[in-house]
């Protein structure tokens, strides 16, 4: 019998986000279309806590957060305990901020939206603004990303200004980070590791594509791997 799994939607919430908007949709098509029954829990950047009882976590977009300490727990709460994770556009930017500072040392490291002044920033303003814009990633065979995208390219919807420092990619990658999609340009849009079994973060929205009525692949994996995740704990005895 399948579980229904508990999701940490972790983000600042507001009727204003159009993502905060349509991931309740997405769950509720998901639900109906598919039999993936997912119960959301909303938590505030500024009241997260512990985050290891649930059985996966989206760190929405929305930035910048109320707390950016808050965002990065939640990121390392879910990479260190196994806990399926999918982290859009903010959350794309905060996981690849949780990693360089806590897998490859680099403490002090800076997010250039919440610490503008900061000596030395991961994340920083994108050269041209993808606020509103729909653009190509070119994905890695091989990778998480390519498997349940079933594609080399695919054309993905941006609300951003702010992305990686490409100067510090070559840190995460041999920290064991996977840069799996890219833009034209080589820019990095889509972050992945091999562990836990799903770890998946986008700059771009895949909550935003189409109407709303059919998850994107990358929501669809998130959910089944979150279900997974509760009847695997059924069954050892959570």
């Amino acid at each position: 019998m399948t579980q229904t799994a508990r999701v940490a939607l972790v983000g600042d919430r507001s009727d204003g986000v159009r993502s905060h908007v349509r991931i309740p949709m997405l769950f509720d098509r998901l639900a109906e279309r598919d039999g993936l029954e997912l119960d959301a829990y909303w938590i505030p950047t500024d009241a997260v806590g512990d985050v290891t009882g649930f059985d996966a976590v989206w760190l929405v977009p929305g930035s910048p957060y109320r707390s950016e300490a808050g965002a990065v727990d939640t990121v390392r709460a879910a990479r260190e305990n196994g806990i399926p994770f999918l982290g859009t556009c903010a959350g794309f930017q905060h996981a690849l901020l949780e990693f360089a500072r806590n897998v490859c040392g680099l403490g002090g490291i800076g997010h250039g939206e919440n610490a503008p002044e900061s000596a030395e920033r991961l994340i920083v303003p994108l050269a041209c603004s993808l606020v509103g814009h729909e653009s190509a990633v070119h994905v890695t065979p091989g990778t998480l990303a390519a498997r349940i995208l079933g594609a080399d390219r695919s054309v993905e919807r941006y609300h951003c200004s702010y992305g990686l420092d490409a100067r510090h990619r070559d840190t995460l990658a041999a920290n064991g980070l996977v840069f799996s999609g890219f833009d034209g340009e080589g820019d990095a849009r889509i972050a992945e590791l091999s562990e836990p079994p799903f770890f998946l973060a986008t700059l771009f929205q895949p909550e935003l594509a189409g109407d709303g009525t059919r998850p994107h692949p990358l929501v669809h994996a998130f959910a089944s791997a979150a279900v997974e995740h509760v009847n695997r704990s059924v069954h050892s005895g959570r």
